[in-house]
């Protein structure tokens, strides 16, 4: 598409008319009268930043760990128990509310859940958390044919970001511009989200331990000794 200037016509007066063309002209492309193939450009109005896209969030999450159990299972296998040992040293070190056993119902394996139940309780407590905050609660088995899990629950801060795999417009339309599409960056910055053991670092930075004496006085004798601060070659 383009647009017609229309000049009047000044044969006595040239330079004037010049400059009328050239100050229309200047206007005219200012206001994008000349469109790109019809279409209007807008720029800046999507973030093109993977990080304001796809920001990480902290925030207070519920973590659960699951416990297989079969049908037959009277007590907990020796990986069951590690299972366990990891989930309480993981609230230990994140959090400090209820643990709740959440034991399934209504599945083949609800018998064996509720008797192994009172064994991850148990070992709970020898992990160091205090009987008042570990709660049972029984929940709905998705299926009578599932060997439906233990769920070991509690809520904790966590770094997080949205989910994936959000592709609202056609990848060719975003790359002809050189935009950013919108699931760019989003796997980046879940998996960044998921290696931070502390949250809290994304908010501030933590205090600086204690000088170690014993150490330092004997960094400074190896230095004085070693003839660094004498200024000798």
């Amino acid at each position: 598409m383009s647009c017609k200037i229309s000049v009047p016509n000044t044969p006595d007066r040239p330079r004037i008319r010049l400059a009328a063309v050239t100050a229309v002209a200047s206007l005219a492309l200012l206001s994008g009268c000349a469109g790109w193939g019809g279409r209007s450009v807008v720029v800046g109005a999507v973030p093109d930043d993977y990080r304001t896209s796809h920001p990480i969030v902290v925030a207070e999450q519920e973590r659960t760990v699951d416990i297989p159990v079969g049908t037959g299972d009277r007590e907990l296998t020796v990986s069951m128990r590690e299972i366990v040992r990891g989930a309480a040293n993981s609230y230990k070190s994140s959090a400090s509310g209820a643990v709740r056993i959440m034991v399934p119902s209504g599945s083949a394996n609800a018998g064996a859940a509720s008797v192994v139940s009172a064994e991850v309780a148990a070992i709970l407590q020898d992990e160091g958390i205090p009987r008042n905050r570990i709660l049972t609660s029984p929940y709905n088995a998705s299926s009578p044919n599932d060997a439906a899990p233990i769920r070991i629950a509690y809520l904790a801060i966590s770094a997080s970001t949205g989910p994936c795999g959000r592709w609202p417009d056609d990848l060719v339309n975003d790359t002809s511009e050189n935009k950013h599409w919108a699931n760019f960056g989003c796997a980046y910055q879940n998996n960044l989200a998921a290696q931070i053991a502390n949250p809290g670092d994304l908010i501030a930075p933590r205090g600086m331990s204690p000088i170690d004496a014993e150490r330092r006085s004997a960094v400074i004798q190896t230095y004085r000794e070693s003839g660094a601060g004498l200024g000798t070659d």
